[in-house]
């Protein structure tokens, strides 16, 4: 029985997980925990106020709260905040199972998302071509009719209409900018999941960031982005085999 730790992208909160995906891997045995980064969902920081740092400082909080090594599972934007965690929580001498990239951004020392996300594999992201970015410090919406074409691309339109609406909000951009402060290659084990129909993350962009860094193994899922609706029992049986591997 293993320990899941999750942590969910940009424009989401702890919603962003269906119940049936959490269930699915509770009854494998294996206990689940999912929260709100600062100023998603229910947490009450000021969106204005949230930094990369604030989002990894979470997040080894979350770690540090029960003694069993996690396995830390970053999707999408939260590949840059469990990457900083991660090197955070080790740093201070603290284990981790391992930590797992679900078709995430995965940064090497000095690296923020917008530096991945401009680059020329990351041509064609829907996200950004599709965020409306306004305000100082800059806020991002995500207009929700762009949702079934972005991010739920290979979706049932049944497994679509389960998806709270209260999941995807308002994103601070400055957590995007700041760059991580980490040791290359700390030694640790890390898994990517590639998800290969992904219009968010482009499978290019996926597979050179994982190909930079130490990773230990890669699994394809041919899935949008949210692997977790459109292709969820293929993820289950995935993070299963990772957690008893």
């Amino acid at each position: 029985m293993a320990r899941f730790v999750l942590v969910h992208g940009a424009m989401g909160n702890a919603t962003t997980w269906p119940a049936s995906f959490l269930q699915a891997l509770e009854s494998k045995g294996h206990t689940v925990e999912v929260f709100d980064l600062p100023a998603q969902g229910k947490d009450s920081t000021p969106k204005e106020a949230v930094t990369m740092q604030a989002y990894a400082d979470r997040t080894v909080e979350q770690l540090r709260s029960r003694p069993e090594p996690a396995v830390l599972v970053g999707h999408s934007m939260g590949g840059v905040v469990v990457t900083q965690a991660a090197d955070d929580f080790v740093a201070a001498g603290g284990e981790l199972a391992q930590v797992v990239y679900l078709t995430a951004f995965l940064p090497r020392n000095g690296q923020s998302l917008l530096d991945l996300a401009g680059s020329p594999e990351g041509a064609g992201d829907q996200v950004q071509a599709n965020m409306v970015v306004a305000g100082a410090p800059p806020i991002g919406t995500f207009p929700p009719e762009a949702a079934p074409i972005a991010l739920f691309n290979t979706t049932s339109p049944e497994m679509f209409a389960t998806v709270p609406p209260e999941s995807i909000e308002s994103q601070p951009i400055i957590p995007f900018t700041n760059p991580v402060n980490i040791t290359d290659d700390r030694p640790l084990t890390r898994r990517y999941i590639f998800a290969l129909q992904d219009r968010a993350i482009p499978v290019a962009l996926q597979r050179k960031m994982a190909g930079a860094t130490a990773v230990a193994e890669t699994v394809e899922i041919d899935s949008d982005h949210m692997v977790f609706f459109s292709k969820q029992a293929e993820l289950v049986d995935v993070l299963d085999r990772f957690a008893r591997s």
